[in-house]
């Protein structure tokens, strides 16, 4: 499989198949494809695995792209204005916030993360179930606004802006916070609680969740009392 990222802010990636390369993705992500690529609705893993996916924020059935005869080339984006980041699974698991996950190889496995702790669950703003991606090969996974990778050394600390942690490797720990003092929680704009990132590994922060975009939007939605 050979692929590229291709745009700004409203991202392509183009992955590019050979005869007997297979290629999964979540529902509604193909934007365009050639005309020697057919896909097929499956479900991979059974009923139980589908339902684990729709329950991290994923689709039931997957979509699989198989080229015949020769190489062909699927397009696929995101379902908001925002970036695509290319992940090796095979170089470690990765936890990803829930509606994440755009596409995969097959040999890549897609399934349920739980919140450790009931703090991250009550305040952490991506609720109880996260995406897990684990096996080999290249996943990709979508997130509002632009990325941020960082690499957080043994024992070092990022304190994010709740809901901006898009993604991180299974081996940072991931908790919240209080924001600070009550005078800083009631009017620093980013409420009582942070999300608390601990090393070592690679964590991927948003500039823009897609509530903030949503919140964005409301005041220039047309009303019926407009």
């Amino acid at each position: 499989m050979k692929y590229t990222i291709t745009g700004d802010n409203l991202q392509f990636v183009n992955v590019e198949l050979s005869p007997g390369e297979e290629f999964h993705s979540v529902a509604g992500a193909m934007a365009y494809m050639t005309g020697n690529m057919r896909m097929e609705a499956v479900m991979t893993g059974g009923f139980m695995s589908g339902l684990k996916r729709t329950l991290s924020g994923s689709s039931l059935f997957l979509v699989k792209y198989k080229p015949e005869n020769s190489t062909g080339v699927v397009g696929l984006g995101g379902s908001v204005p925002g970036k695509i980041l290319d992940i090796d699974v095979g170089k470690g698991n990765w936890i990803v916030q829930k509606t994440g996950y755009l596409g995969a190889e097959p040999s890549v496995n897609l399934d349920m993360a739980f919140q450790k702790k009931l703090g991250a669950v009550l305040f952490g703003g991506e609720g109880l179930i996260l995406q897990k991606l684990s096996g080999k090969g290249m996943a990709f996974v979508s997130a509002c606004g632009d990325l941020n990778v960082v690499e957080l050394k043994e024992g070092e600390v990022y304190k994010v802006s709740t809901a901006n942690a898009v993604a991180w490797e299974e081996s940072v720990s991931y908790d919240i916070a209080a924001a600070g003092g009550i005078k800083t929680s009631l009017f620093g704009g980013e409420g009582l609680f942070v999300t608390t990132l601990k090393g070592p590994g690679k964590v991927v922060i948003q500039s823009m969740t897609l509530s903030d975009l949503a919140n964005a939007l409301i005041p220039y939605l047309p009303s019926n009392n407009s």
